[in-house]
């Protein structure tokens, strides 16, 4: 992307609100300490599966953020989109040097506002009127539909539903619309919430653990679902630097394709993996030597790390066990829609920080990953490029090259 169009993307704003941080600050924290926010679930009843736990956004009331008639109008997800959007638009002061006609709204969705239509369901199953209002946030539209509206963002709007690379294939797009001169700026990322509908699926697929999940440790069982919102604001960087907008680091470049091997497992090779991460990086202009670490997809599933770990060696040859491969999704849970972005927003921040963050829940050395996961603690790091991956199930893949500020 950029050694094509000659434009540096930048990263001018962030926002986040998740379980492990419900906003940037707090966040950094839980990343730098190692404070994994899955725990157990009670957002509906968890008894009858094997696992009853996950990243839940503990605590959360509508009413602390919008006005009562306000959030009524609002799904869960919506709420959670809005509130990080509008972090990351005030971080990047965007809006207020920009035409709202500039700015665009590129936006991963998952299961939209599946909670409350579950609620509509359940009240008229009871023989009750359901409240039609529950269900205004399904189509996946809606959020950023909400957000364009709650920001007056009156560019060009996408939602892109590629289950769990959507809102990383979404700060791709965004990098686009402004590489390609549509927009100025663009607010991209992802906002997706716990339901029963996503809860029994994963529990029903035997692709739970019923433990924190442990990416790239033996006795993994699979994952922990989570949820919550992370935006980015992407803008040219002359125009960033003209109008004195901090930078946080740069998307540098990013690959999207499709593996067409199964529906829910990845080619077991990793050459469909390594393929896309290597067309990242040459959309990039940049070699595989300088990527100092990689935020891997890793989900804990027993053929996820196995695969990653087997498309690090086809991309990084000899140099593989060097290049640290490390998992977030145990600080924050499988954010699903909202995951690209929550990971991509891990990523940013740890190159910031200058450090490669820690894998958590560790159980043990497994001989089928045996790079290097970072399991004994962050690590300071001098890195100035990191890629971040998404794989999602129908072989919906996305990478995403991200780079540090100068």
């Amino acid at each position: 992307m950029r050694a094509a169009i000659g434009k540096r993307i930048a990263i001018t704003g962030l926002g986040i609100f998740s379980a492990a941080g419900k906003d940037v600050p707090s966040f950094t924290r839980a990343l730098l300490a190692g404070n994994s926010a899955i725990g157990p679930v009670d957002l509906f009843d968890v008894a009858h599966f094997p696992s009853g736990i996950g990243a839940q956004l503990q605590g959360f009331d509508p009413l602390a953020f919008f006005p009562g008639r306000v959030a009524a109008k609002m799904s869960r997800v919506d709420q959670f989109g809005v509130i990080a959007a509008g972090e990351a638009l005030r971080d990047s002061g965007a809006a207020s040097h920009y035409s709202p006609y500039d700015i665009g709204v590129s936006m991963g969705a998952g299961a939209s506002g599946m909670l409350e239509s579950e609620e509509w369901l359940r009240e008229t199953l009871a023989g009750r009127r359901g409240n039609p209002s529950l269900l205004r946030g399904l189509l996946p539209d809606r959020t950023a539909t909400t957000i364009a509206e709650s920001y007056n963002l009156c560019g060009y709007q996408s939602s892109i539903t590629t289950a769990c690379s959507s809102s990383a294939s979404s700060i791709g797009w965004g990098a686009d619309l402004v590489a390609t001169g549509r927009l100025r700026a663009v607010l991209c990322g992802g906002s997706d919430c716990l339901s029963l509908l996503t809860f029994s699926g994963f529990n029903s697929l035997k692709v739970v653990d019923p433990a924190p999940c442990s990416p790239f440790s033996l006795g993994r069982q699979g994952i922990s679902l989570g949820e919550g919102a992370a935006f980015l604001v992407l803008e040219d960087e002359a125009e960033a630097k003209r109008r004195g907008a901090q930078i946080h680091g740069y998307i540098a470049g990013y690959a999207v394709g499709g593996e067409a091997y199964h529906m829910t497992a990845p080619d077991p090779s990793g050459a469909d993996a390594a393929r896309l991460m290597r067309q990242a990086l040459y959309r990039a202009g940049l070699p595989a030597e300088e990527v100092g670490w990689v935020n891997a997809h890793g989900t804990g599933t027993p053929l996820n790390d196995m695969v990653e770990s087997k498309a690090m060696k086809l991309v990084f040859g000899a140099r593989a066990p060097y290049v640290p491969l490390v998992s977030t999704k145990g600080l924050t849970g499988h954010c699903l829609g909202a995951a690209g972005a929550v990971e991509a927003m891990a990523t940013i921040v740890s190159l910031k920080e200058q450090i490669v963050p820690q894998t958590l829940n560790f159980r043990g050395a497994d001989p089928d990953c045996d790079l290097d996961y970072c399991h004994q603690g962050l690590r300071r790091s001098a890195a100035r490029l990191a890629l971040s991956n998404s794989f999602a199930f129908g072989g919906n893949t996305t990478c995403l090259v991200m780079a540090r500020a100068d």
